[in-house]
């Protein structure tokens, strides 16, 4: 018996030490691109700012629970006739149990945040979730498409503060702020140690900010007035491919102002001569569904269908709100990390217009949300529908499959510039060829 247990030790240390040489000798194998394909998803299973609402669909309000904690006393609201249901009974008691008799002190907010927690992970659907304070707070501000700043997006990097963004024409660009200077004092405090995020609400503390940057061995001081700013979502350019002018709008996601960027750039491109025209949604997580119908509605007259949404069995189809059909080719980009909106956008073109998807699957994300702010500050995003593409089909957990499958190469990976982008230049050789 010990000859049998020490040979069955011997045996399972030399599995654990061959698996460890292959992990090892498989580490040294990863490519560039596997790598930003693994950061690509991390980022999208951790960004996940496909929340999806919508002006097409009832708001549904929900009347929170709780409404406030007094004394130990758990207060209700009544939303309907079954306010005072077993289950309703059955959850008070146990949090009044539990907060007065638990042999630890109890953070009642904590507590409650778990409980609502606990239903969503009940549900089982990732996309229905609770937001605390500070992430209603982002995302609302994403989402709005506006916020109340300078103009400059930050990061905390190992040397400090980093200005990697200034938008145009705002506060930061017009006082002298440039990328790679380095925030080293706001107001008169150091941000030495501070997080991005306490950084931007030291900034926001007034309607005015001093900021003190270093730039290579220089400090210099700025006197900057906050301004309501918008937030770009939409770039657009006119490229020229076998004489053909090629219109190229590249989207990043669908907040409350995108569909009237879209529409300028549209506008602006149409006027420059464009002929052609890609629209870029690869990495677009989504956001408002309005904001995906006018911008559908820029291509297609009242007699197309360019969505359907199905709620407990029935089947509605929506019609785009345009006046006149375009006649020019249109292509998408699209990328698995294309979810929600981009979806929307990627099938309606693809089945209501006849233009072409190119690129790898999207997402599949082909669920509706809406949220529900809460009194405290906190806000609940949860499914209500689904929706479908113009013909009835569902891509939810399965995406869009391009008309033209195209990896992007390694070229691109290894240096990320249009010329080696092979999914763009094959949707410029798609569109401008004769048919």
């Amino acid at each position: 018996m010990a000859n049998k247990s020490k040979k069955d030790t011997t045996k399972k240390n030399n599995k654990i030490k061959k698996e460890v040489k292959e992990k090892d000798t498989n580490k040294e194998k990863i490519t560039k691109k596997e790598i930003y394909e693994k950061n690509k998803k991390e980022k999208q299973k951790n960004k996940e700012k496909d929340f999806f609402s919508t002006t097409e669909v009832v708001i549904i309000t929900l009347i929170a629970l709780i409404v406030g904690i007094f004394s130990g006393t758990f207060i209700t609201t009544k939303s309907n006739n079954k306010t005072n249901s077993k289950e309703i009974r059955e959850f008070i008691t146990t949090y009044t149990t539990v907060t007065n008799n638990y042999y630890k002190k109890v953070n009642k907010k904590k507590l409650v945040e778990a409980a609502i927690n606990g239903m969503f992970d009940y549900l089982g659907d990732p996309h229905s979730i609770y937001m605390d304070e500070k992430e209603t707070e982002s995302f609302n501000q994403t989402m709005e498409g506006t916020y109340k700043g300078i103009g400059a997006t930050i990061q905390q990097t190992d040397d400090g503060i980093k200005i990697v963004g200034i938008f145009k024409k705002s506060p930061a660009e017009k006082a002298g702020l440039k990328e790679n200077d380095y925030i080293i004092k706001v107001n008169g405090k150091k941000t030495e140690g501070k997080t991005a995020d306490e950084t931007v609400r030291m900034i926001k503390k007034k309607d005015k900010a001093v900021i003190v940057v270093k730039r290579g061995d220089e400090e210099k001081s700025f006197d900057i007035t906050l301004e309501v700013i918008d937030i770009p979502s939409v770039e657009g350019k006119i490229i020229e491919k076998d004489g053909k002018k090629v219109g190229i709008i590249t989207l990043s996601i669908f907040a409350k102002n995108t569909g009237t960027q879209f529409k300028n750039e549209l506008d602006k491109l149409e006027k420059d001569g464009m002929e052609q025209l890609i629209i870029d949604v690869r990495g677009n997580t989504g956001g408002y569904l309005d904001q995906a119908s006018d911008i559908i509605s820029n291509f297609m007259d009242k007699s197309h269908v360019i969505y359907q949404v199905e709620r407990k069995g029935k089947k509605t189809k929506y019609y785009s709100t345009g006046t006149t059909t375009k006649q020019y080719k249109i292509a998408v980009l699209v990328n698995g990390g294309s979810a929600s909106a981009s979806e929307i956008l990627a099938a309606a073109l693809k089945e209501s217009y006849g233009a072409e998807v190119i690129g790898t699957t999207t997402y599949g994300k082909g669920t509706v949300q809406t949220t529900t702010k809460l009194e405290g500050g906190a806000s609940i995003k949860y499914t209500i529908e689904r929706w479908l593409t113009p013909k009835g089909n569902s891509i939810n957990e399965t995406g869009i499959a391009p008309t033209i499958e195209v990896e992007l190469s390694d070229d691109y990976y290894e240096n990320p510039k249009e010329e080696n982008d092979n999914q763009l230049q094959r949707a410029l050789e798609e569109i401008t060829k004769s048919n």
